[in-house]
């Protein structure tokens, strides 16, 4: 729940996920929606304030609201300007779709919160390490290709092992 505040209900029909599950899907899997756009698909939030409902119109109570912009969330469905979302958490609600950028990140996964994610010069695990990263950090992903993504954020640069990111399809290529 680091992610959102919760105001007046539970988590819709979210379940806390463990950081490395995986949504069955890959990138070539997606179906084209009515925006044109492939669902499901990962985007990003736009803003530090946005309402998650409980269904695709402003009729419907507010569930929980993030706090954070930049988080990654997947989209898993749409209806008109509505769109579908899941965190990597696993809680799902419905986002105005302004309010969703298509910007790429990726949040850190790890098996555990005390161990650390390689982040790598180059993408090799032979390379220089440039840093160690904790689960849930937040990151731009500038590219992805043969199982590795350059991400940046605050204060590093550099190659992770695609599997370590919630945020990115297994097989996804990201230019």
């Amino acid at each position: 729940m680091a992610f959102r505040q919760i105001f007046k209900t539970a988590v819709l029909a979210g379940v806390a996920l463990g950081a490395s599950v995986s949504t069955g899907f890959s990138a070539k899997d997606a179906a084209v929606s009515s925006s044109g756009l492939p669902v499901p698909r990962y985007v990003s939030l736009k803003s530090d304030h946005v309402n998650v409902r409980a269904g695709p119109t402003k009729d419907n109570d507010v569930a929980w609201v993030y706090t954070r912009s930049g988080l990654p969330v997947e989209i898993t469905a749409e209806f008109e300007n509505w769109r579908r979302v899941r965190d990597s958490e696993g809680a799902e609600g419905w986002v105005y779709h302004s309010l969703l950028s298509g910007r790429r990140t990726a949040v850190i996964t790890m098996k555990t919160k005390e161990e650390l994610a390689s982040l790598y010069e180059r993408p090799d695990t032979t390379g220089k390490i440039a840093a160690r990263l904790q689960a849930g950090v937040v990151a731009q992903v500038k590219k992805c290709a043969t199982g590795w993504c350059r991400v940046i954020g605050n204060g590093f640069d550099g190659w992770i092992e695609q599997q370590r990111l919630w945020g990115v399809y297994a097989d996804e290529k990201v230019e």
